[in-house]
């Protein structure tokens, strides 16, 4: 009677604790108040663990998307291209030969200019997929640029400014100069400018292959951030693009942004299927690039995996230890009447509070994180190095996890005091 006698004051309600709160409520908030060190360290680990998870994630995302951003500036999401040329046996096989018959020489064909026969079908058919945001037709061959007596190679490339832009902001990267182009008109790269020496409003005469020859006016010049491409890449209309490689009405390329940059390989191997033109997405032509960001994605998920994992192991820890501190008391409470469903409920309440409290603190330590990394993490020019967002559906899945973990980790502690056999706690 004496320990029932100490246990009431026990449970009794806190002066600061409403009346009207569950009993499981106040007694698991009296726990949490009575072991105050064990509870501001475990808060803490939780703390730093949800700020570490919330700072990486956020750099992480920001890293990836600046990576995809400056990727998919000089290049469409997908481009449908027409099929190469294959190579056929001049001699018949023998039927059912699996092999080309002895002695016949199979050379590989040279790859000429063709045209996406239909195009305009094609197009339209693209177009009307939800996937799709953007289509923009193209034309694109070798030439030699011409100025005095100094040439280069270069790849021409004919385009509707109107909608390839929407694709490839040229604008953007145009230094000089304006990116409209007409019939007369061609944008250089840099580097190429200045292997000829032309500025704006030069002349720069254009040959191709195909006997076509024109006189063009410089119009803009242009900073891809790449010098292969500066040197080699050129603009034009597209009328004058079929016009030089001798292809009226016909184009070799049709560029395509969707909504989804990730899921632009599927996108192309649903096209392809829809329309039998062979659709190469960015992730195809930039594969191992794209393997260097799903690395880094695993290994950004087993960081949080393993600092949620001490996070629960901490809560565990602390919890267990509770327990067997407080035996004593839950045995007395069991004695008192207290289902087992009750106490189960106080030390689940306790490790989710521990989760909530300590991920709240941690989400402002990681938005903190965030904002002092943006500060000091800048380009030579002041500007910032990539862009970070702090996405609040970041810090709600935070706040949620870590509850969630924290009520997991709860479990182990809180079946185990429920079993407690309350006699035995009592003598012990």
């Amino acid at each position: 009677m004496a320990h029932a006698a100490m246990a009431i004051p026990m449970v009794a309600p806190a002066r600061d604790l409403p009346g009207w709160l569950p009993f499981e409520w106040i007694v698991g908030v009296r726990f949490l108040r009575e072991g105050r060190m064990q509870t501001a360290f475990i808060l803490v680990g939780i703390a730093v663990g949800v700020g570490v998870i919330i700072f990486m994630s956020a750099l992480l995302a920001g890293l990836q998307a600046n990576f995809v951003r400056r990727v998919l500036t000089g290049q469409p999401h997908i481009q449908l291209v027409p099929p190469k040329e294959v190579a056929r046996p001049l001699r018949p096989q023998a039927p059912g030969a699996q092999e080309p018959a002895i002695g016949i020489v199979l050379q590989p064909p040279l790859q000429r200019a063709k045209g996406i026969d239909q195009w305009q079908s094609v197009a339209d058919t693209i177009r009307a997929l939800p996937e799709i945001r953007d289509v923009s037709p193209g034309l694109s061959g070798s030439a030699l640029a011409i100025r005095g007596v100094a040439s280069r190679a270069i790849t021409i490339t004919g385009m509707e400014p109107a909608l390839y832009y929407r694709i490839i902001p040229m604008p953007d990267k145009v230094v000089a100069g304006t990116a409209q182009v007409g019939t007369s008109d061609i944008l250089v790269g840099s580097e190429l400018a200045g292997d000829l020496g032309l500025a704006v409003g030069d002349k720069l005469r254009v040959t191709t292959a195909a006997g076509g020859a024109l006189v063009l006016s410089v119009a803009g010049i242009f900073d891809l951030g790449n010098k292969g491409a500066n040197q080699r890449n050129t603009y034009v209309a597209l009328r004058t693009a079929q016009t030089l490689l001798g292809m009226p009405g016909s184009v070799s390329v049709l560029d395509i942004t969707v909504t989804d940059v990730y899921r632009a390989e599927d996108v192309a191997q649903r096209i392809t299927a829809l329309t039998g033109v062979e659709a190469d997405s960015w992730i195809h032509t930039n594969e191992q690039f794209f393997t260097a960001v799903n690395a880094q994605t695993t290994a950004n998920t087993a960081i949080r995996f393993f600092v949620a994992l001490s996070v629960a192991l901490g809560i565990a820890s602390v919890l267990v230890v509770s327990v067997v501190q407080r035996s004593h008391e839950i045995g007395i409470l069991r004695a008192m009447g207290i289902s087992r469903a009750q106490i189960l409920r106080v030390f689940l309440l306790q490790g989710s509070l521990l989760g909530l409290g300590g991920a709240a603190v941690g989400c402002l330590l990681g938005a903190a994180a965030l904002l002092l990394w943006a500060q000091v993490a800048r380009n030579p020019d002041g500007t910032p190095l990539f862009p970070l967002t702090l996405d609040p559906a970041l810090f709600a899945l935070a706040l949620g996890l870590a509850t969630l973990t924290g009520l997991a980790a709860a479990f182990a502690p809180a079946l185990r005091a429920a079993r407690l056999d309350p006699a035995t706690a009592i003598r012990g």
